[in-house]
């Protein structure tokens, strides 16, 4: 017999129970489906077994832990349905694309009908493997026999990207005789995966999910279709320069061809900061350009690129940041927690921002504030500005896209821009890259270089933005004029080495030990590339350093 420990309650269970026996006995204590085991401060999923006196604890669906394995297990039920409905092959050539809103996009590439009768079909089964409560079973194989498998089920992508893996073993997943490598926990069974939809979408299907904030429900898909183009215009460069998993990183950086490809990106971005410039300019009215997006989505070096576009254009450009409007720190808002919240529209003194923007619209000079940090307060400093014809704001601030930040500004006189850094290189085909870890990811090592912050202050703050972000910048991304990805190829690969030192401080007993164990996982699939490759104004160089703007 084993005593299992939970929530202070001592229980005796014969070896060999798995933890989802005791799950279900404790289910009521938890708000949401439990997903994964907690045991003596490691992560078991639940068809893995009691071997010896343990403390126990669940995450559910409602935590991120949990509700990453819920996604990560819908989408393996996905690729089996697309495998029972239109053979093997489909599912091999189905690619896991990107997330948009609360969607994931799978490109069938051709293969399949997607339409609704192929969505409805695939859907069909996959309740039929829910109903039944197929399981997901878990089998460890040796490397070098993985990779057998792989090539004999012509997996190239899952062969590429184990070829420069040091592990000696890999964990593959199988449904009914369908095998998928995914990194991270699954569900014990299709039965878990009781909440989702699948429409029809492009060129394949949107597999749509519930959020972690409502975990049993499932929203009608909210289109957003300008950063869905944004999102396929970069699969497509990805795909032009052969460099569309991990595994095709890692081969151009063994081939040596990594200063190339970083000049080609770069100048690529640099040509559609150009594109924007002489959108801005060719609009003939524009006095304010408006940059706004989520955490570490490089908007204070895009806003100097984009500064020197302009100049080249006859426009002479002049930065404003949002934040020099904040409000005196004691008249900010406070969160539920009680906590400043600095992200909030009422953390801005958005009247006094208005009455200084149409007093420069209307020729006037005048004072400009700058905020003062370390004591809370707007202070002036004589920064006066007096807007002459070829002059124009740039303003950047994460609710720039807000008309109710500039409610006072005529429409004509706005050209506003969403940046972020949307990541559309996969690990393999079937296992995503989330634009979110790779903004946590520069936003760690830029706080560390800059801030002295750890990765561990990082990662317990990272919540709290990620809802800020949900509030204020996501619902107003449509209604950008113009959609800038940030992201480079390359970047997690430099990143790399500049992360990892900071995730492995990062004590055991911490709750963020868990989250820096994944980044940690995750980052072991790439090969480093030194930054001393990057030019000195690439966006990169905004979190690791070196670059020849002041950021």
């Amino acid at each position: 017999m084993a005593i299992v420990t939970i929530r202070g309650e001592k229980r005796e269970y014969p070896q060999g129970t798995s933890y989802e026996t005791i799950a279900e006995e404790f289910q009521q204590a938890y708000g949401s489906m439990i997903a994964v085991a907690v045991a003596n401060g490691k992560i078991r999923e639940l068809f893995k077994k009691v071997t010896k006196d343990c403390r126990l604890d669940f995450f559910t669906v409602g935590d991120d832990i949990g509700h990453k394995t819920y996604v990560r297990t819908a989408t393996m039920l996905l690729l089996k349905g697309i495998c029972d409905v239109f053979g093997a092959e489909a599912a091999l050539a189905s690619t896991v694309e990107f997330s948009v809103g609360n969607g994931i996009y799978v490109n069938l590439r051709g293969t399949a009908r997607a339409d609704r009768e192929g969505a409805e079909r695939v859907s069909r089964r996959m309740r039929e493997l829910a109903d039944k409560k197929v399981p997901f079973k878990k089998r460890t194989y040796p490397i070098e026999d993985a990779m057998e498998l792989f090539r004999d089920r012509k997996m190239q992508d899952k062969e590429k990207l184990f070829r420069y893996r040091m592990s000696s073993t890999v964990n593959l997943y199988e449904i009914e005789g369908y095998y998928d490598y995914y990194y991270g926990y699954m569900l014990p069974n299709a039965g878990y995966v009781k909440w989702f939809d699948l429409i029809p979408y492009e060129e394949g299907f949107m597999l749509l999910l519930p959020s972690r904030k409502n975990p049993t429900v499932v929203e009608t898909f909210d289109e957003r279709r300008k950063l869905f183009e944004t999102m396929e215009d970069s699969e497509e460069w990805g795909r032009v320069a052969g460099i569309e998993t991990v595994g095709d990183l890692n081969d151009q950086i063994c081939q040596g061809s990594m200063s190339e490809l970083i000049l080609v990106q770069e100048a690529a971005q640099e040509r559609r900061i150009g594109e924007i410039a002489k959108e801005i300019v060719s609009r003939g009215n524009v006095k304010f350009v408006m940059i706004a997006g989520p955490s570490s989505s490089g908007k204070t070096s895009f806003s100097h690129r984009l500064s020197i576009q302009l100049r080249t254009l006859g426009k002479t450009p002049h930065p404003i940041a949002l934040d020099d409007y904040f409000v005196d720190r004691e008249l900010t808002p406070r969160d539920e927690n009680g906590d400043y919240n600095f992200e909030c529209l009422e953390a801005i003194d958005v009247k006094k921002f208005n009455e200084d923007m149409t007093r420069l619209l209307a020729g006037e000079k005048v004072e400009l504030p700058s905020f003062n940090f370390k004591i809370g307060k707007r202070e002036y400093r004589g920064n006066y500005l007096q807007l002459a014809a070829d002059d124009i704001l740039v303003i950047e601030g994460i609710h720039g896209l807000n008309d109710r930040m500039s409610y006072a500004l005529p429409q004509e006189s706005k050209f506003k821009i969403y940046i972020s850094a949307l990541t559309t290189l996969n690990v393999d085909n079937h296992n995503r890259i989330s634009t979110t870890d790779g903004r946590l990811l520069r936003r760690m090592v830029r706080d560390a270089r800059t801030r002295g912050a750890s990765a561990q202050r990082t990662i317990e703050m990272w919540a709290s933005v990620r809802r800020g972000e949900e509030e204020n910048i996501f619902p107003f991304q449509e209604g950008a004029d113009a959609m800038f990805n940030s992201a480079l190829i390359y970047e997690l690969a430099v990143l790399k080495p500049f992360a990892e030192p900071l995730l492995f401080q990062i004590p055991k007993e911490a709750p963020e030990y868990y989250e820096a164990k994944r980044l940690l996982k995750f980052l072991d699939y790439f090969l480093s590339v030194p930054s001393e490759s990057l030019p000195n104004n690439s966006l990169c160089r905004e979190f690791v350093g070196g670059s020849c703007f002041n950021v």
